[in-house]
């Protein structure tokens, strides 16, 4: 799995996706369309092991979080950027999402959870804020920012 082909897979996903309201209709849609048990996330989950073998992605650890953006916003991905994060049983650092985020959630560990979801889709609306939160095990977790917009603040 190269870059290339993996912004090719995410492409097909974002060119879907882009100009929705970022919103809980978009993560009911994901999830039925594109949720656990589908060929699209099966084949993103395994492009998304295959390039933290190749070691091009997550590739940057902090705090216990395997982590890096993949690929920055680009009219490829309609705007979109990819971060991916590896995490275990931990809490990350506050950020804000400026335009909104949305999560792909894959457990390494059969039932870890991202702030409270289980596998499938997530989705924060502009302006909202976090502490991205993996409990009871790993999982890695695709996230996509439209125009790359995050901003990490010192909320407790």
């Amino acid at each position: 799995m190269e870059v290339q082909e993996f912004q090719t897979l995410i492409a097909g996903l974002t060119r879907e996706i882009a100009g929705r309201p970022l919103d809980a209709s978009l993560a009911a849609h994901l999830n039925s369309q594109h949720g656990p048990g589908s060929d699209s996330y099966r084949k993103i989950f395994d492009a998304c092991r295959a390039a933290i073998d190749a070691g091009w992605m997550c590739k940057h650890e902090g705090g216990g979080i395997r982590y890096g953006r993949v690929i920055k916003p680009t009219p490829a991905l309609h705007g979109f950027s990819i971060d991916v994060v590896d995490m275990e049983d931990i809490v990350g650092p506050h950020h804000v999402h400026p335009n909104g985020e949305i999560d792909m959630i894959m457990p390494l560990t059969e039932g870890a959870l991202f702030d409270g979801h289980p596998a499938g889709w997530c989705v924060y609306e502009p302006g909202s804020g976090h502490k991205p939160t993996v409990s009871a095990g790993r999982a890695l977790v695709l996230y996509l920012l439209p125009q790359g917009a995050i901003e990490f603040t010192k909320a407790a």
